[in-house]
Formats: structure tokens, C-alpha cells, sequence
């Protein structure tokens, strides 16, 4: 049986480690059952099963860097973790931004002239940015985790999905830009049969279905953190303040 104290000296480790909270819980689980049947099969002290562990586990804790996501070098474990979990929520966000994709075309066939258009394009658009954002804006546990420096005990962030937030920003900022700009070229192109320069168009086709991909992204990320605060809510309600 571990004790608060044994488990707290693994906590202590993997923290040291840079795990974010919501990793670092799912890992020391992990850890604590393999330090018991270390120490059930070898009749070792908790110490010294804990200490084969770390060896065991010291190449996960190698650090390797992954750009995409961080600045600075981060675990080989935590790496792995990212990358798979990243590697679903961008499929998802994929298919959803093709689904925008598919309404952002369908506006050209609603629509009865240019005007129409262009009232209906802001409107959707807009709405790309204002659900996540008031999705995150009305959930006050969140607000209060969601920020990027949001750390526990000054090293382990609480999940890997807040590292995002400043994404949506970015492209959030980007979508309100093509708002402002009255597109013609793809309702003259689908519609009329005015010349339309391919340059432009393709750019005002593919540069909302990027956009609509990230926000997609982003917003599935606000999602699993809620999700992952759910999960850790005992820990969560421990805290101070």
C-alpha cells in the first residue's frame, strides 16, 4: 500500500520532469502500480523499487524538442502523448473544417446577388469566432485555467490543451480581416460570368477552409481541457483560491 508521502515523492519526480497536471496524473498512476510490482516481486523497500523505476523509465524522460507546439524541449514521453493526441483532434478538425468548407459554398447557391452574399459570408464567419469564444467565455473554470502561465507549483502546467488559447487568437484576428473584405471573386466565379483572376480566388477558397481547420482545432482543445479538468476536479477543488 502506498503511502500520501510515497505518492507524493513520485508527484515530486515527474513534476520535476515538466509534465502538464493532466499527463502527469495519468503517468504517476502508471508509475506507482509499476513501483508495487516491482516491489512485490523483488521484496524491495519503496525506495529502492521507485529508484528501478526511474531507470526504467529515464529514456521517456529524455529531452527532445517538438517546435510545433513548444518553445522549449520537453520529455520524449510527453512528446509521444502530444503527438498522438494532436494527431486526433486535427483529423476531427479536418473533416469539420471540409463541413465549413462545404457551407462556405452552399452561401454563393443561397444567395440572390453579391450583397447577400456578403452579408451571409460575415455572419457565418463570425460566428466561427464568437461560439468558442463565448463557449469559453461563460465557463468560469476555464477562464481560471485556461491561461498559458497557468502553472502548479510553478512548474507543471494543469493540462496540454491550454497551450492553444493564443491560436485562436491569431486566426480569430485573421477571420474578422476577411470579414471586413467584401469578397467577389467567388460568387462572381460560381455565378456570373465575369473574368475572376485564379490567384485570388484561390486564395479567398483555401484560406477560410485553413482558417475554419485551426478554429476547429482550437475549439476541440477547449473541449478536452474541459474535459480534463472534469476529470481532475478532486485535485482541482484542493487548490487554494
Amino acid at each position: 500500500m502506498t503511502t500520501i508521502e510515497q505518492e507524493q515523492q513520485v508527484t515530486d519526480y515527474l513534476i520535476f520532469h515538466r509534465l502538464p497536471l493532466d499527463i502527469l496524473l495519468e503517468v504517476k498512476d502508471h508509475m506507482i502500480s509499476q513501483v508495487a510490482d516491482i516491489q512485490a516481486e523483488e521484496n524491495m523497500s519503496f525506495e529502492e523499487a521507485f529508484h528501478k523505476a526511474q531507470k526504467l523509465w529515464e529514456s521517456e524522460f529524455k529531452l527532445t524538442g517538438y517546435s510545433l507546439f513548444y518553445r522549449e524541449q520537453i520529455p520524449v514521453i510527453l512528446k509521444k502523448i502530444v503527438k498522438e493526441k494532436y494527431t486526433g483532434i486535427f483529423r476531427k478538425a479536418l473533416l469539420l473544417g471540409l463541413a465549413s468548407f462545404t457551407v462556405n459554398l452552399l452561401l454563393v447557391y443561397f444567395s440572390a446577388d453579391q450583397e447577400m452574399y456578403n452579408d451571409l459570408f460575415q455572419f457565418y464567419n463570425s460566428l466561427m469566432v464568437m461560439i468558442p469564444f463565448l463557449y469559453w467565455a461563460f465557463s468560469k473554470k476555464m477562464r481560471r485555467y485556461m491561461k498559458r502561465d497557468f502553472k502548479y507549483r510553478e512548474n507543471s502546467f494543469f493540462t496540454i490543451y491550454q497551450q492553444n488559447f493564443g491560436l485562436f487568437v491569431i486566426c480569430g484576428n485573421m477571420i474578422f480581416q476577411l470579414i471586413i473584405r467584401d469578397d467577389k471573386h467567388v460568387f462572381r466565379f460560381f455565378r456570373t460570368d465575369d473574368p475572376v483572376t485564379i490567384l485570388p480566388l484561390v486564395l479567398c477558397l483555401v484560406l477560410p477552409y485553413i482558417l475554419h481547420t485551426i478554429i476547429f482545432f482550437v475549439f476541440i482543445n477547449f473541449y478536452e481541457h474541459k474535459k480534463s479538468l472534469d476529470k481532475m476536479k478532486d485535485f482541482l477543488q484542493a487548490l487554494p483560491g
